[in-house]
């Protein structure tokens, strides 16, 4: 059967595999262990929400009104919401209720911005981003926020899609929009008192305008969030209201499974990505629990900040990760309160995992799976013991998410353990991409699977192993070679701190690869080393050909290579030679 011939619907899991007393009648075809249904190709969830999580099926909600419900509801409306890492100021559930309605007022009385309307935010994360997206989904508007590290040509490009109506930005960030013609809100005072800006309107406008009814609905637009464009263009990914409360529903069913309301998390993700976004711009909210923001990621002071206020979670990426395992013996600082590692964004290696347990045993480290396309979700570990049980995989799929595995070449849909590329069906795929009809196309299938364009598989207990981006795999001689596996045994040279491997074109092999390598201090780690180091690890094809030293391996917000960046560097190098 191929991927393409099977029609069976996706459905929530129908029956718990923590919990097999509560299980229902299943189909013989169905396997209780991988979920997988072999007369489908079809790995459905073993996970379910229950009642107490359910994704609201009531058609006019959107995303403000439902995150805000669950403050207005909270026990305790005292509590803090957020906390800003430099300054200490705090936020209660309290406040932040009341700064989204005088935001919200704002916008639409005093900026005019309507349902429909685009609003791109640029600015870093802070304590106010938050309230800004959930602003602008209170009435209708459909955000779309940008990388505040982007050039002024990357950032016209995001603008000519969008088109959107108001620009919300930081003040460090205006010179990239100079001279545009387009309405611009500040986000935080500058010298310049008569300039608008959020945390002045915030202050001063109380209380709000009533808003009128905008009879928005969960099939609406709520956001346009940019891929990272690692493996090509950046592309507008449209969510609607109904894939982000579905990912928020997911994300609360998870966090009350694995955290406390004590609990306190640290966000050092940028807010302008699905991750950063889903968790902490709004999903964590729903969970009544603490989130301390940090503007950007910084090494010592992401330290600091577990010390100063016992954060329990971290979210990390694996960069985030590497670092503290190289660093383990040299930290100065108390991480006794820190309890679980998250990471996302990109794949964390068997090797690296095993190494962050070894040095941070009292740590759970719990890798996930998740693209912009899926809103942020897709697979997760539950518990620790799974995760050290299955060290090289990213977590089960997530409920109400169901998986096909598709053979590159013929379009099978694959059993356990068989590699090819991952499709997905879940109420979180996105609606298209943003004037992209052939990439929408090329995605998603008229049944709604998202084709993902990741090389993975299930194992037989139902656990997802990501290998690596289809589009990066090196066609060497016919075979395809993952980078992804040739950087883990890279980054276990003790003399290695951080590794890449791209494709560089080959008459003779049509292409080879070729290790870009940032070397320890002090190291005289050779070339030829590098060579031979991962030779006796891999089959003859798979050698790595060519090696480069480099400073640093560049890599977007979230951790991403961008291999891009290396094979222009790469070229730029061999034409110069020519």
């Amino acid at each position: 059967m191929t991927v393409e011939e099977s029609s069976s619907p996706c459905a929530t899991a129908t029956f718990t595999a923590v919990e097999e007393q509560n299980a229902v009648e299943v189909p013989p075809t169905f396997h209780k262990n991988s979920g997988f249904d072999s007369c489908t190709g079809i790995y459905h969830s073993l996970l379910q929400l229950g009642d107490k999580f359910q994704i609201p099926d009531k058609h006019e909600l959107n995303i403000a009104e439902y995150v805000l419900s669950h403050i207005c509801y909270a026990d305790d409306q005292s509590r803090v919401a957020l906390v800003d890492s430099a300054t200490n100021q705090v936020i209660t559930y309290s406040e932040l209720r009341q700064s989204v309605h005088t935001l919200a007022s704002v916008l639409y009385h005093v900026l005019g911005v309507r349902k429909g309307d685009v609003v791109l935010v640029l600015s870093p994360n802070s304590i106010l981003y938050p309230i800004i997206c959930l602003s602008i989904f209170a009435i209708g508007a459909i955000l779309s926020p940008a990388n505040p590290v982007s050039t002024e040509s990357e950032i016209g490009k995001q603008l000519r899609e969008s088109n959107p109506k108001l620009l919300i930005i930081a003040p460090e960030e205006q010179h990239k929009l100079a001279g545009i013609g387009i309405q611009v809100l500040l986000t935080t005072r500058t010298s310049n008192e008569d300039v608008l800006c959020v945390e002045k309107l915030i202050e001063s406008c109380n209380p709000p305008l009533e808003l009128p009814e905008t009879q928005l609905t969960q099939s609406d637009i709520g956001a346009i969030l940019y891929s990272s464009g690692t493996a090509g263009a950046s592309k507008g990914v449209i969510l609607t209201h109904a894939n982000i409360i579905a990912n928020i529903t997911i994300l609360k069913w998870l966090v009350h499974a694995t955290s406390s309301q004590e609990d306190v998390f640290l966000c050092f993700i940028p807010m302008f990505h699905v991750y950063g976004l889903t968790f902490f711009g709004l999903g964590l909210f729903t969970a009544g629990v603490t989130s301390v923001i940090m503007q950007k990621f910084d090494f010592q002071a992401m330290l600091n900040a577990i010390e100063t206020y016992q954060v329990n979670h971290i979210p990390a990426v694996p960069p985030v990760i590497l670092g503290l395992v190289k660093c383990a013996g040299k930290l100065n600082c108390n991480l006794s309160s820190l309890r679980r590692v998250g990471s996302g964004a990109a794949p964390l290696s068997k090797k690296l995992a095993e190494e962050f347990r070894e040095s941070f045993p009292w740590v759970e480290l719990r890798p996930g799976y998740g693209l912009t396309e899926t809103s942020g979700s897709t697979a997760f570990f539950l518990s620790n013991w799974q995760a050290e049980a299955h060290p090289a995989s990213c977590g089960m799929l997530l409920p109400g998410f169901c998986a096909k595995v598709a053979d590159i070449e013929t379009g099978l849909a694959l059993p356990p353990c068989e590699k090819g590329e991952l499709w997905i069906k879940s109420p979180t795929v996105m609606k298209e991409y943003l004037e992209n009809e052939e990439a929408t196309e090329s995605t998603l299938d008229s049944e709604g699977w998202l084709r993902s364009g990741d090389l993975g598989f299930f194992d037989e207990d139902g656990f997802l192993h990501i290998i690596d981006r289809m589009k990066e795999l090196i066609k060497y001689n016919g075979f395809q070679v993952a980078p992804a596996e040739l950087e883990t045994i890279l980054l276990s040279h003790p003399q290695v701190l951080d590794a890449a491997v791209i494709p560089v074109e080959d008459e003779e092999t049509g292409q080879t690869p070729m290790a870009y390598v940032v070397k320890a201090p002090g190291s005289k780690l050779t070339k030829q080393q590098v060579i031979q180091f991962v030779a006796c690890q891999v089959s003859p094809y798979k050698k790595i050909r060519r090696v480069g030293f480099i400073s640093s391996i560049p890599k977007s917000a979230a951790g991403k290579i961008q291999r891009k960046q290396l094979v222009l560097h790469t070229q730029q190098q061999l034409t110069s030679k020519m």
